[in-house]
Formats: C-alpha cells, sequence, structure tokens
C-alpha cells in the first residue's frame, strides 16, 4: 500500500508517492510565484496550496492504492480566514517577510523581550508568525474584523482534506508570543491581546492522525475517500524526519533557497539570535536558525551570468579554497539567525577586474559555509550539544556545496539515499499510521562528506575576516537598505 506525500514550498508544491518499502515511486512538482506587494512583504493566495495539492493527488495516485497522507508545508505562515474558511488577504510568508518591524517593536515594549524569551522560546522576529496577525489587525482592521482562524500550509490541507481545524505543536511554537514552550499550549492572555477574536487551533503532534478524507475531498483529489492523513508540520522539520535527524545530539542542515538548521535537544533552550522551539516529536525541543538567502544567490548568479549551475561549479572548483581572495556576506534579503537583522545587505569583499564568475560562485558557497558556521557556534554557545549531521535538500546533489560546508565547519555530514526532503518526510509520518515506520530502513545513508584538513585550516582563518566583516559594513548597509525602502 502506497503512501502519498505533499509538501507546499516557498517557489513549488513537491509531491511523492512512496512504496512500503521506502521506494519513491513517482513525484511531480506543481511551480508557483510568490507576491511582492511592497518593500519587505512576500504573501501568497493561500487557495494555490489546496489546488496544487489536488492536481499532485490526482497525478501521483492514479491506478494505485494510496493508504495514507502526508502534509507538510512552509512556515511560520499566516493565512487569516473567516468564519466559512475563506481567507480574508493572502498568506503572509515566513522569515523572509519582515513587514511587521513596528508590531515586534510594540510588543517587546508591552510584553518585555525577556519574558517573551522566557515563555515562548524565541525573541520577537521577522519570523513570529503572532507579530504577522498583529500587523493584519494594524494595518488591515477591515480585513482582521472577518478573520476567524488562523492557517499555515500544511494545517490548510488537513482542513480541505479532512474537515479538521488542527496545528501542529512545534508550527504553534513558531506563533511567538501566541505559544507557551514551557506548557506546550496557547498562552490565553497574550494571544487575546495580540490576535483578539482569533479561534486558535487544537494542538497535536505532526504524525498523530488529524482525520480521515473526507467525500467531498475524495472527489476533488481522486483519493479513496475514509485514508488517514496526518496533522503535518512546517517543511524543515519534515525534511529533518525524512533523513532521521531527530534525536537529541542531531543538527539538520537543509540546503535550499535558503539555508536551515535544526538541531534537537531533549531540554528547552533559548538564546538570543536562534529559535528556541518544540521538536516534531512529544518530549524534544530545538534550537533553529534559518539564512534568508543561500541557493538564492546561486540562482541569482545564474541567472546573471547566462551559465548553468554545471559549468558554474566546475569553475568555483577551478577556483580554490578562499574564491582568489573574495569574501562575501550572504545578507542578499536581510539575515535571520544569528544577527536578526532584516536590514543586512550582502557585501562582496576583495572584488579585483581579474576575478571571474568562479570566483564569485564560490565566494557564495563559501559564504553559505561561513554562515553555517556562525550558526552552529552560537547554537554551541546555547548549550547544544552537536554529535551528528545530516545533510538535506536540492544542494546535497553534487557534493561540492557539501563539501564546501564540512570544510568550512570543519564537520562531517551524513547524506542519505533520498534527500527530496519535505514530502518525503510527509510520506514517512503517514507510513507511521499504517505500520511503516522505520527511517533507517526506508532512507539509509549513501555516504558521509568528511572534512578536508588543509582546507579546514584554510577556512578557519577566513572564517575569522568574515565575522569581521558584517559589523564593520552594517551602518553602511543599514542606509543602503533604507534607501532602497523609500
Amino acid at each position: 500500500m502506497y503512501v502519498l506525500g505533499v509538501d507546499i514550498g516557498t517557489s513549488s508544491s513537491k509531491g511523492v508517492l512512496v512504496s512500503p518499502d521506502g521506494t519513491v515511486q513517482r513525484s511531480a512538482v506543481r511551480e508557483h510565484t510568490v507576491d511582492r506587494p511592497g518593500p519587505g512583504q512576500v504573501e501568497m493566495d493561500g487557495r494555490i496550496w489546496w489546488q496544487e495539492f489536488a492536481e499532485l493527488a490526482r497525478e501521483l495516485g492514479r491506478d494505485v492504492e494510496v493508504g495514507a497522507v502526508g502534509v507538510s508545508g512552509m512556515g511560520p505562515c499566516v493565512l487569516l480566514a473567516d468564519a466559512d474558511d475563506e481567507p480574508v488577504r493572502p498568506a503572509i510568508l515566513y522569515g523572509v517577510d519582515t513587514r511587521s518591524t513596528r508590531q515586534i517593536e510594540r510588543l517587546e515594549r508591552e510584553l518585555g523581550a525577556a519574558e517573551i524569551r522566557r515563555r515562548g522560546g524565541s525573541d520577537l522576529s521577522s519570523q513570529a508568525a503572532g507579530a504577522k496577525i498583529a500587523w493584519v489587525a494594524e494595518e488591515e482592521p477591515e480585513r482582521y474584523a472577518k478573520a476567524r482562524r488562523l492557517y499555515m500550509p500544511s494545517s490548510w490541507l488537513v482542513r480541505k482534506l479532512t474537515g479538521a481545524y488542527l496545528l501542529d505543536h512545534h508550527s504553534a511554537s513558531q506563533c511567538t508570543p501566541l505559544y507557551d514552550v514551557g506548557r506546550l499550549g496557547w498562552h490565553r492572555p497574550w494571544a487575546d491581546a495580540v490576535a483578539p477574536g482569533i479561534e486558535l487551533p487544537p494542538l497535536r503532534w505532526p504524525g498523530e492522525q488529524a482525520g480521515t478524507i473526507t467525500r467531498q475531498a475524495a472527489r476533488e483529489t481522486d483519493l479513496p475517500q475514509g485514508i488517514p492523513v496526518i496533522t503535518g508540520t512546517i517543511d524543515a522539520w519534515a525534511e529533518a524526519l525524512s533523513v532521521g535527524a531527530h534525536n537529541a545530539g542531531d543538527l539538520m542542515l537543509m540546503y535550499g533557497t535558503t539555508m536551515f538548521l535544526i538541531h534537537t535537544t531533549a531540554e528547552h533552550r533559548t538564546w538570543p539570535g536562534l529559535w528556541g522551539t518544540v521538536g516534531a516529536a512529544p518530549g524534544t525541543y530545538n534550537l533553529a536558525g534559518g539564512m534568508a538567502t543561500s541557493g538564492a544567490i546561486t540562482a541569482w548568479l545564474r541567472d546573471l551570468f547566462g551559465v548553468g549551475y554545471r559549468d558554474l561549479l566546475r569553475e568555483a572548483e577551478e577556483s580554490g579554497v578562499g574564491a582568489n581572495g573574495l569574501l562575501m556576506l550572504p545578507y542578499f534579503a536581510g539575515e535571520r539567525t544569528p544577527i536578526m537583522d532584516p536590514r543586512a545587505r550582502g557585501v562582496i569583499a576583495g572584488l579585483t577586474v581579474s576575478h571571474t564568475r568562479g570566483d564569485l560562485y564560490r565566494a557564495a558557497l563559501e559564504a553559505t559555509g561561513f554562515a553555517v558556521r556562525h550558526n552552529i557556534e552560537t547554537m554551541r554557545a546555547a548549550g547544544g550539544d552537536i554529535r551528528r549531521i545530516v545533510a538535506v535538500g536540492g544542494g546535497t546533489q553534487g557534493g561540492s556545496w557539501t563539501q564546501i560546508v564540512s570544510d568550512v565547519t570543519g564537520l562531517p555530514q551524513e547524506v542519505r539515499v533520498t534527500s527530496i526532503g519535505a514530502s518525503y518526510g510527509g510520506a514517512l509520518l503517514a507510513g507511521g499510521l499504517i505500520g511503516q515506520t522505520d527511517v533507517d530502513a526506508w532512507n539509509p545513508v549513501r555516504h558521509v562528506v568528511s572534512p578536508r584538513p588543509e582546507a579546514v585550516a584554510a577556512y578557519t582563518e577566513l572564517y575569522r575576516l568574515y565575522l569581521q566583516l558584517y559589523p564593520s559594513t552594517a551602518s553602511l548597509a543599514h542606509g543602503l537598505a533604507d534607501r532602497q525602502h523609500r
């Protein structure tokens, strides 16, 4: 009996049909774009999520027996809907949307920044869903007056598939300051103050059954009525599950348009510049980090130069360690952790007329490695105990990017056989509902990327320069960012 996993991402929705032994039998993608209606604003019509899910389900489930469905999606997002489950406005996306700066400042004054971190696990930042809700309430009061429910991509799909109004604990823990990480539930005094009139959803764990497919959903998707659907979660956490990086001591590195890091701990920890969240499994917690760009920079360079990734990677290899004296800050869309600065900007230092596109591409890959190391060192300062790193995502293909990150950090990375990511993680969780639960049997380790000692030494010296570059240029970057937003 097959399981279906679908993930709603920033640039596409991806689906996989997986057999009982964990083999991906079919896969399909529906590409989409986000809207950018104003400076720092990134949003999307949430109705597209269900439309693309239904298309993927009909394509992938054709002529086979599907026994369970797993869902996940980008997040934390804010899709507000009225009492009839009609969206009152487009969904506001996760930390790439930085519109809620004034609401963050107000909530920190009213609730106390230290108390928000203590109770909610994280500082308020562009990642916080609660601050985005507050933005709608303040800036679009007529729309907000119609809002009754809060959805994210995974919970929107669950509602459409089963009729259940639910959210998983992990996603809720990214709704700062609405959720109490210590008590594992909504903090009503703050929720009522920040999101008045919103009926916050009951909470479950990502792998728990949310319900079964209704007759209406079966008609729209061609899936069997009555099969179970998991509660689901945010994509990065589903990706961690897809490669078995969900036990205390594990760190997942997700190579994609943005880079995401999830370190699992056995106890709740907080730290400035990191997100302290509930884990994807009961009894676990996370120190999480995320870059605002990573693969987005390599895609920008590809489009700018008009050549393919294969040629750019070959030229980057020829450039060698240190990119012939170039050093890049990868803050091309501001930065999330650990500097939490939406006004940060990209910097390329050391340019001369002799530098090539291969040097620039190499510098971009190395910048990602330096940013990963910065996050890892911050996690360790917070008390994290990183004992194993597992890499996942499209950027693991080919090996050059993962090798550079291992060389920069000095740490090995496991790469599993299947690195499709969140859709596969959703399928794995769905498999648990019908007795298919062993991630190591489904997705064993393919190889380990080991750091090269000579490269580690060179990058350690460059990393010291990298740490100096942001504070040395921040005021200039902020001034330019302000001009860009005029």
